[in-house]
């Protein structure tokens, strides 16, 4: 980081030529996107080249931050500082894995068409975990049996889960039953917020392998599904467009946009990501194989394992994205090999770990931090030996932690048959709520500059780690003057070591005569790390930002709630 010098300079002539460009819509967040949207570049496509992130390289002017925690994952928010940012990585559950193959539904799948057919599994394939207030339940879908059975599992605290006995395959908790002409692949629900008939709550995109009589190979198919309880599923139309497995859906609340994360092919890139959304669900269906464009694939950033000689590039594997307070986080699967043949061969797993990225418009993903978030460990017996795929619903907010459900592969069945789709099982992972990045100072004074800022809240919040230091703020004008009586000097030290805090300054908390005005705030840190701020309308500090899928206390996609969901 530029040591109290401006991030990114821009030339006037540079702006002029954005500005121009970019007369499409005006997100939440000031980013004006361009005209023409998506954007299909199809010279990219090819080119494994990182590619740009427009509004990190020409940010707006003034920022709006009344939607969500703003969060430190990148430099959109940030004038200068002197402070450094980590980036931090998921911790594994003790008690992992949370869901492993046990049940008949579960042991035995259907990759090899025989009656003993050894991959074995109990674990999302996409699928996903939601949080339904409705029951306050956590709700999770996963594959019994590799392409076999779509089943459900519930939890009351998302680690401990049982199998409720349904009514679709009774005595079972199978929600779409293994048909012989019908194998499932990658299987997309959602929960619906927006859904105005209570028979549609629930919606699913589901990839399947479909028999054609008089041939021996299986044609990809897709169909969209609905649902008003997430047990019993309707097909309600086939999706006119040819694409490959491990394709999912998602909804981007930001823009109110039905996506599809399509799974390609792309020469030069291997396995990729294409993109393509529609205004309803329905509309997805209409998707020709030419309209995607595409969207994202392994770069140069993304180098190759040296453990595996026969894969010489990486690709992209999964995109899994979901609205998370101001961004859209994006789950990323990387693959680093083998291909299937060498494994199926081996009898082992292919190795796929998960990073993140984070986009603001919903279409550029900056993915600062080129780790494993999440991590195979490569070791024969481990449950989690490799192909670590995230969820397609990311992650769930539980108090202060964020719980990443995936899935992970042994290899090896419950009877010890050895596959390379043997032993699948349900992991989950825990991050301290808007942990992804923090921005630190040691035990010498560090600060950090926003951008200009309106907002329409009333209350200042922050997510600071300060239980050795402290962490105060000052409001600031557009001259850089302090604005009393939000000063530095007036400004109460935060000494806690807290998800949700209020900055107070002494006789002064309410930030109404600022409303509208375009000001900065300036963060003054000592021995201490801050993940996130954010204004609020009221006083419990509700971020009115997405909660991903949901969590204990909140009664919608958005936090409404503040402190009371809090533990």
């Amino acid at each position: 980081m530029n040591r109290l010098l401006p991030l990114v300079l821009l030339a006037l002539s540079g702006a002029i030529v954005c500005a121009a460009d970019n007369d499409g819509e005006l997100l939440y967040n000031g980013i004006r996107l361009p005209h023409d949207w998506p954007p299909r570049d199809d010279v990219k496509a090819a080119s494994r080249e990182v590619p740009p992130v427009p509004y990190l390289d020409a940010p707006p002017a003034v920022i709006p931050i009344d939607v969500g925690r703003q969060l430190f994952v990148d430099d959109f928010l940030i004038e200068k500082t002197t402070l450094h940012r980590t980036f931090h990585h998921a911790e594994k559950y003790e008690g992992n894995p949370i869901l492993k193959p046990e049940t008949p539904e579960e042991i035995h799948g259907a990759y090899s068409h025989a009656a003993d057919d050894p991959t074995a599994t109990a674990c999302p394939f996409d699928d996903g975990v939601f949080y339904d207030p409705t029951d306050h339940l956590f709700k999770m879908w996963y594959m019994g049996g590799f392409w076999r059975n779509t089943c459900l599992a519930t939890s009351r605290d998302g680690l401990h889960w049982t199998r409720p006995k349904l009514d679709v395959q009774a005595g079972t908790n199978v929600v779409i039953p293994f048909r012989p002409d019908f194998y499932r692949d990658a299987f997309s629900p959602w929960l619906d917020w927006t859904a105005t008939n209570p028979a549609e709550r629930w919606k699913a995109f589901i990839y399947a392998r479909i028999a054609v009589p008089g041939e021996a190979k299986r044609h990809g198919a897709s169909y969209l599904y609905t649902s008003p309880d997430g047990i019993h599923w309707t097909d309600t139309a086939q999706v006119k467009a040819n694409v490959d497995d491990n394709t999912t859906i998602f909804y981007n609340p930001f823009r109110k946009k039905w996506v599809m994360s399509v799974r390609r092919h792309v020469p030069e890139r291997g396995r990729a990501r294409l993109y393509y959304e529609t205004d309803t669900f329905p509309q997805l269906a209409a998707m020709k194989t030419d309209d995607p464009v595409f969207w994202s694939g392994a770069d140069e950033l993304d180098p190759a394992d040296p453990q595996i000689p026969t894969q010489k590039t990486t690709q992209l594997y999964c995109l899994s994205p979901i609205a998370y307070e101001s961004i859209l986080l994006g789950a990323f699967a990387i693959h680093y090999g083998p291909e299937n043949g060498e494994c199926q061969k081996g009898k082992f797993p292919k190795l796929t770990e998960i990073e993140l990225g984070y986009s603001r418009d919903g279409f550029h993903f900056a993915r600062p931090d080129r780790t494993s978030f999440i991590a195979a460990t490569k070791r024969e017996g481990d449950w989690d030996r490799g192909y670590v795929r995230p969820i397609g619903s990311v992650c769930t907010v539980v108090g202060d932690r964020l719980y990443f459900y995936y899935s992970a592969f042994s290899g090896v069945a419950p009877d010890g048959q050895k596959h390379f789709y043997a032993g699948g099982s349900t992991h989950v992972a825990f991050l301290r709520r808007d942990g992804f990045a923090s921005m630190d100072a040691d035990a010498q004074d560090g600060e950090l500059l926003t951008r200009p800022i309106t907002f329409q809240g009333t209350h200042l919040f922050v997510n600071a780690a300060a239980a050795k230091g402290e962490v105060r703020a000052e409001i600031v004008n557009e001259k850089g003057a302090a604005i009393a009586p939000f000063t530095a000097d007036n400004c109460q030290p935060l000494t806690a070591d807290k998800t949700l805090q209020a900055v107070h300054w002494k006789g002064a908390d309410d930030l109404s005569a600022l409303r509208g005005r375009p000001v900065r705030i300036r963060f003054l840190l000592k021995d201490a790390s801050l993940y996130a701020f954010w204004v609020s309308p009221e006083a419990t500090g509700a971020s009115h930002g997405y909660v991903a899928a949901g969590g204990p206390g909140f009664t919608g996609p958005t936090d409404t709630v503040g402190q009371s969901a809090q533990p």
